[in-house]
């Protein structure tokens, strides 16, 4: 069964000192949700935002707001997140200790859970939680920071996981990251994705620009 493409972007290429007009001509432009990618300077090489910049974000968009929480620790702050209006929180497999449990705890937190997985980790390490996530990301960079060139062999692993997926019986989304433009994403609808996060993509050319831009990404189907 098709499903309706997604477009989640990454603010990671937004102008920081107008977060709030950007967010707001997110919406306008016509995505989806927004993806915000939190990075703790040890899980991957690289320092972005804390919940409070979130927060402050919040009210300039009614649009879900997801965190994308490339840290070691996502327990620790989970709460966090939340409060300052993210409804979904993605945590990576590699970097939970005990990922059945830290997803339970999101769902705890009233929030919905999601799992991502680095190019390297198989589709099979997400095969005994997959009743705890409403949505599996494929990185197809390996994340840290934009602009990246897309990973072609994360096909097959997006082949996979949309078959698992299925065979699961349950509604998950499948959201793909990393060097999406107009012709990788196509590339990754036809292999099974249906969210996808584009920032450098998405961003070119300024908010004139952004629905123009969204529209192109969404046409990849």
């Amino acid at each position: 069964m098709s499903r309706p493409i997604q477009i989640a972007p990454s603010v990671l290429p937004a102008d920081f000192s107008r977060l709030g007009d950007e967010v707001a001509a997110l919406e306008a432009a016509g995505v989806d949700l927004i993806q915000w990618d939190v990075m703790d300077g040890q899980f991957v090489p690289n320092l972005t935002f804390g919940p409070d910049v979130i927060a402050s974000a919040r009210r300039h968009t009614s649009v879900p707001f997801e965190a994308h929480l490339m840290v070691y620790t996502p327990d620790v702050m989970a709460a966090q997140y939340v409060e300052a209006g993210c409804s979904r929180l993605i945590v990576h497999a590699e970097a939970c200790t005990h990922l059945h449990r830290t997803l339970g705890n999101i769902n705890d937190l009233g929030a919905n859970a999601a799992v991502a997985l680095n190019p390297a980790t198989p589709a099979s390490a997400i095969s005994h939680v997959l009743d705890l996530v409403d949505l599996v990301l494929v990185m197809t960079v390996n994340p840290g920071f934009g602009g990246q060139a897309f990973i072609p062999g994360a096909l097959r692993k997006i082949e996979a996981l949309r078959r698992r997926i299925d065979d699961s019986g349950r509604s998950i989304d499948l959201e793909v990251d990393g060097g999406i433009n107009r012709d990788t994403a196509r590339q990754a609808i036809a292999a099974g994705a249906d969210v996808l996060v584009a920032g450098t993509a998405t961003f070119k050319g300024g908010p004139s620009a952004y629905a123009e831009n969204i529209g192109a990404l969404r046409g990849g189907s």
